[in-house]
């Protein structure tokens, strides 16, 4: 695999693109599911829904493994959850400043060429993305912190989910090395 560069990032051919926009809606619906089978946001089902997610991510960023991915997958997910829930604008800017930071981290570790460099890139956007909501959530909580504390807890208790997620994305990695859907 050649070392990341900036023109690598303006061609993308049809199957990368796929990718990221099967997998952007995936996991959506597997999380959206999983909301709902739940029972609604509470602990369990926080929990699971990032694990699959952030599992997912994994699985994505080992079968594309170019630097962009992450920022088209945020651009997608934002398109998805507009036409769902009418929120994608208002938490794009956060997400897609998280994804270039964490697409930056990961560009100055060496790319995408190993699993820890892949694994740094989707918890520094995942711990990102929640600084940012966070930051926004106290913008608009500030009268009553208390309300602030408890949002706190909620992200606190998805970014664990996320950090599980890390883990068994890297077994579902291996898993399709298996089966042959990731070749590298």
């Amino acid at each position: 695999m050649k070392k990341p560069d900036f023109k690598s990032l303006l061609r993308w051919n049809t199957e990368e693109l796929v990718l990221i926009g099967t997998f952007a809606a995936l996991i959506k619906m597997v999380t959206l599911t999983v909301s709902l089978l739940g029972g609604g946001m509470n602990p369990a089902t926080l929990l699971l829904k990032n694990i699959v997610a952030t599992s997912m991510l994994v699985v994505l960023l080992h079968k594309v493994p170019r630097t962009g991915v992450l920022v088209l997958y945020v651009l997608q997910q934002a398109i998805i959850m507009m036409m769902l829930m009418g929120s994608g604008m208002i938490i794009l800017p956060g997400y897609l400043i998280a994804a270039i930071i964490a697409e930056t981290i990961a560009f100055f570790v060496g790319g995408y060429r190993n699993t820890f460099s892949i694994l740094l890139c989707i918890g520094f956007y995942d711990l990102g993305s929640r600084i940012v909501s966070m930051g926004m959530s106290w913008l608009f909580m500030r009268e009553n912190i208390s309300l602030f504390f408890v949002a706190l807890g909620i992200v606190g208790i998805g970014y664990i989910g996320c950090l599980v997620g890390l883990g068994t994305g890297i077994k579902f990695v291996k898993e399709f090395r298996h089966a042959g859907f990731i070749r590298r």
